[in-house]
């Protein structure tokens, strides 16, 4: 271990260890003798020699000690080494601790799991969605060169960023086949439920709405749509509602829609203030048969052609109900599961200086304790002449 200091400037201020000393001699100097007349005719004896004297020595070192540690402080003390160098056994969260301790024959080993702050395996580690590769490549930058790290890690990693796991040291990874603690298989985006609004003269065009609707819940015992008039509300909890109608949105439903509601609209529909098309499902010549766009927290789509087999024959086609639910169903993320044993990490990664301890926080509390020592001292009703 070896000390030193941020701002080694800042013990110029060691300097004034030299007042303590001085306002004690000073305190000394109001002690003058006072003459009495009747003493004038005592013989005068020889004076002793005059020598620099500290009375209250208790006080003045500890006055001395609260200087010294001050200026130290202003000089902000670090301590680099004292790490431990023991065996380091990182255990994903999850896993069975009782089989994993037999396989590593080291007592000395730090055991903690592989979760946000390491804690030790003694603890419950927190609820957390931060991923794994991005905790190893963490603990390894905090860890000294030579320290043996061991991973204990499920059969199936989720959360991976994509990026191989690239680490400054060789790892002991070590696969638990029979443990899936990681999140459950995805599933199949739910079905959305559609809400059908048409004007009087779209009545034929909401059919193929209505159809495409009980084709997603075919395998519901009570399939039904709702399916009415522009004029009817929309029911509470709506989440994907298709506008067939010419004109103007309503504010209502433009509101809905800005609030995180998905909207489908009628080619003949308008609405105002929304972002840059993009397609969301082409026929066969590449045009754009659906098209989207962000709107305030919600999407907004749109057919591009008149819902009517003359002008759009996809209509009559057999896939439409799953291009209409893939249009309407929002992005997906990446997917970010991996199998353990094809994501082991590889060594010759960049080495990371271990950050040094900061002791500002232990000077500062022996600071405050010196201090109440000082007051004690000062003001202690055994002292005899204050200095």
């Amino acid at each position: 271990m070896s000390l030193a200091f941020l701002i080694p400037g800042a013990l110029a201020a060691l300097v004034a260890i030299v007042l303590p000393l001085l306002i004690h001699l000073a305190r000394r100097s109001e002690q003058r003798p006072t003459p009495f007349a009747a003493l004038r005719w005592l013989r005068q004896k020889p004076k002793p020699r005059h020598r620099i004297r500290f009375d209250e020595w208790p006080l003045l070192i500890v006055r001395l000690l609260l200087v010294a540690l001050l200026a130290l402080l202003l000089a902000r003390p670090v301590l680099h080494g004292g790490e431990a160098h023991a065996p380091y056994v990182a255990v994903a969260p999850g896993l069975d601790l009782a089989p994993l301790r037999a396989g590593i024959p080291a007592a000395d080993a730090r055991w903690h799991w592989l979760a946000p702050g390491f804690p030790s395996v003694d603890e419950t580690p927190g609820a957390s969605n931060a991923s794994l590769p991005s905790l190893l490549r963490e603990l390894d930058a905090n860890l000294p060169e030579d320290v043996a790290l061991t991973v204990f890690i499920p059969a199936r990693i989720d959360g991976a960023d994509g990026r191989r796991i690239v680490l400054s040291r060789e790892v002991d990874w070590r696969i638990v086949p029979a443990a899936v603690p990681a999140a459950a298989a995805q599933t199949a985006a739910a079905t959305p439920a559609l809400v059908v609004r048409y004007a009087p003269d779209r009545a034929s065009a909401a059919r193929y709405l209505r159809a495409a609707t009980l084709a997603w819940q075919s395998t519901a015992a009570n399939a039904k749509v709702d399916a009415a008039s522009t004029g009817d509300p929309l029911p509470t909890g709506a989440k994907h509602v298709a506008w067939i109608a010419r004109g103007e949105v309503p504010p209502p439903i433009r509101d809905w829609a800005r609030n995180g509601g998905t909207l489908l609209l009628d080619a003949d529909a308008s609405l105002d203030a929304t972002s840059a098309w993009a397609p969301l499902w082409r026929d066969d010549a590449g045009t754009a048969l659906i098209e989207g766009a962000a709107y305030g927290r919600g999407r907004v789509l749109r057919f591009t052609r008149a819902l009517v087999p003359q002008a759009m024959p996809q209509l009559l086609d057999a896939t439409f109900p799953l291009h209409l639910r893939d249009a309407l169903a929002p992005a997906t993320a990446p997917p970010s599961r991996v199998a353990a044993a094809e994501f082991a990490p590889t060594a010759g990664g960049p080495t990371f200086p271990i950050a040094p301890r900061d002791l500002q926080p232990w000077l500062a509390l022996l600071i405050a304790l010196l201090f109440l020592l000082e007051r004690w001292l000062a003001t202690s009703s055994r002292r005899g002449v204050a200095p």
